[in-house]
């Protein structure tokens, strides 16, 4: 979840440093710090609590324009309170070493144990000052650090990108991986390190990305590639196909605005290239299976986390409708310990947003352990997901800062939407029925820009509902999972209570909590649900509850019960979900904006979750 940066080159490696932190300030920010080492080869380290702000201004009373490498690191805490003792970078008991870490050392007590007998003392509550420590123990004299830093790491039980400098070396990072994502960039007579590569895309698009157990030692005239066990590695070099720009906010205040508003685009950038009309039917050539073999699949199971697990809620519908194909919907969490039963001609699919969530990453090598064909449908390009499922999806989405998941949950609806199509057109659905799919999908960005362009209406209605303690979210069949995104959106970044229920459960529990100071927010369409809705809301009325409704436009009803009705257009009911949840993200975003909160950085959450 934290982030990582390095550099060495004819720059100011701490100005260069400490700017690509900012672009991964969404991965942590409870603290940060850079280790840089100086032409007279001293190791000066600076750390502070809170954003990357408060390490700039320290910084600028500084002078560092003679320092050609450094590390750095933003940090989500994992091990010790957010503080300028466990902001990272760490020493080892010499003060020789720096070192920074994304990931969790599982076994840090027993070796904090060991080190201390031989005469450590640890100045922070963190398991990264462990790893500084055991490299230091290992680094004696004639011991190259690259040795070291291999040594210490046969001995670590966990999860570790890490990038370490030394002043006995002051010319080599050197950077190892296992579990927590990380990449070395090639520059002109210069060279990055980092653990995204919306760090270092401003400065080249070549990259290599990191095994797991894969080290690398980085110095002025080129870098060198082993294993742990000391094999020499000859790295892919790859390409990133998108612009520096796509992480820019623009015009727009935050990211995750300018996220909601990107729908239209990227909604047609997951379908693009996909849809075909000669067939009535969907390509998805990253799945690397022929059409016999995908003809076979009797069974699918979707696994996720957090947003990307309603979407698994919502492929379950769309799928089982479409295509008439059995599917199991896991959280990643809970996947690899329960023991899952994978069955003959079955086929999973692994969803994540970054392609670097450690739990989803778990579950897809359990059920690789188990037997079954893994496909993966992410954003990241080049992530531990894509590399290691047997195929898979990009969602194409580009650049997603913002912590709260939005543009990538519509991306990952449409390609589900696309799966329904291929499955379908192999079982029960017609051509007739294809190309009228097809046709429906394609008028979906024109009607997402009619609702974006309700964002000023709808933060009227947020001023109603800002002071709120409490929100539940109410929708029915393909809506629930909307239902469910909603409450998650506003729970996440606003701090405000908030359930999703499937509108009919709202009896059997949550209608106790209904007053006269509980938004609900309902989701009702016209539909053929849209009766049994209806009345679900007027329970909701007769109990004095605040109603706010997503309808749809044209209904003269529903603004009988309703507070405030927000209308969005028409479209057929498999691909409702991708309209009714945009004013479910504004009116998060905009509730969040009122309160003054910092809706693209929300506390105690980061973007790309690597720890377990």
């Amino acid at each position: 979840m934290c982030g990582i940066v390095g550099y060495i080159g004819n720059k100011n490696a701490v100005n260069i440093t400490v700017e690509a932190l900012k672009r991964l300030e969404y991965r942590g920010y409870d603290s940060s710090g850079v280790a840089s080492i100086s032409n007279d080869g001293n190791l000066l380290i600076e750390k502070k609590k809170g954003k990357i702000r408060e390490l700039e201004q320290a910084l600028s009373k500084q002078e560092t324009a003679a320092c050609h490498l450094a590390i750095a690191h933003t940090r989500w805490a994992t091990h010790g309170e957010p503080n300028e003792n466990n902001a990272h970078p760490h020493s080892d008991n010499a003060g020789v070493i720096a070192l920074v870490h994304n990931g969790i050392i599982e076994n840090y007590k027993a070796l904090s144990e060991r080190l201390k007998k031989n005469g450590s003392v640890f100045k922070s509550e963190t398991d990264t000052e462990v790893l500084a420590h055991l490299i230091g123990y290992f680094y004696k004299e004639g011991v190259q650090l690259i040795e070291a830093v291999r040594s210490a790491l046969k001995l670590v039980e966990g999860t570790y990108g890490i990038a370490v400098v030394s002043t006995r070396e002051p010319n080599t990072i050197i950077a190892a991986r296992k579990g927590s994502p990380l990449i070395m960039g090639i520059g002109k007579d210069e060279y990055f390190i980092a653990s995204d590569v919306s760090a270092i895309i401003i400065h080249t698009k070549k990259v290599i990305y990191l095994q797991d157990e894969e080290l690398v030692s980085v110095n002025f005239n080129g870098f060198d590639f082993s294993t742990l066990e000391n094999e020499t590695i000859q790295p892919t070099i790859s390409e990133i196909d998108w612009d520096a720009g796509e992480s820019e906010k623009g015009t727009f205040k935050h990211y995750m605005l300018k996220e909601i508003f990107e729908q239209s685009n990227t909604i047609e950038n997951a379908y693009r290239g996909r849809l075909i009309e000669a067939g009535a039917t969907a390509r998805l050539g990253g799945l690397n299976m022929s059409m016999a073999e995908l003809h076979k699949i009797k069974k699918i199971i979707l696994i996720a986390c957090g947003t990307s697990y309603h979407t698994c809620i919502l492929g379950k519908y769309l799928v089982e409708k479409m295509a008439r194909v059995p599917v199991q919907i896991d959280y990643a969490s809970e996947f690899r310990y329960r023991n899952p039963i994978i069955e003959e001609d079955t086929l999973v699919f692994v969803i994540s947003q970054s392609g670097e969530t450690a739990d989803t990453i778990a579950a897809l090598r359990e059920a690789q352990a188990k037997g079954a064909r893994v496909m993966g449908i992410t954003n990241g390009i080049g992530s531990t997901i894509s590399r290691e499922t047997d195929g898979g999806i990009y969602i194409h989405a580009g650049m997603e800062v913002g912590v709260a998941s939005t543009k990538a949950f519509t991306s990952q609806v449409t390609i589900l939407y696309l799966l329904g199509i291929l499955f379908g057109r192999m079982r029960n659905l017609s051509h007739v029925d294809g190309l009228h799919y097809m046709g429906e999908l394609k008028k979906i960005p024109e009607k997402v820009d009619r609702i974006t362009q309700q964002s000023d209406k709808i933060r009227e209605i947020a001023k109603k509902i800002v002071d709120s303690r409490n929100a539940l979210f109410l929708g029915r069949d393909v809506h629930f999972p909307v239902a469910l995104e909603g409450a998650l959106k506003l729970k996440e970044i606003s701090y405000i209570h908030a359930e999703g229920y499937p509108a009919a459960e709202m009896k059997h529990g949550p209608i106790a909590l209904i007053d006269e100071e509980m938004p609900v927010v309902a989701i009702a369409m016209k539909d053929v649900l849209y009766d049994k809705v209806f009345s679900n809301l007027q329970e909701v009325k007769a109990r004095k509850g605040r109603l706010i409704t997503i309808a749809s436009e044209g209904d003269d009803q529903l603004h009988k019960i309703s507070e405030e009705v927000i209308y969005i257009p028409h479209t057929i009911h498999e691909l409702q979900p991708l309209l009714s949840v945009i004013p479910l993200q504004l009116l998060a975003y905009h509730v969040a904006d009122l309160r003054g909160l910092d809706v693209d950085q929300p506390r105690n959450l980061a973007k790309s979750v690597t720890v377990e």
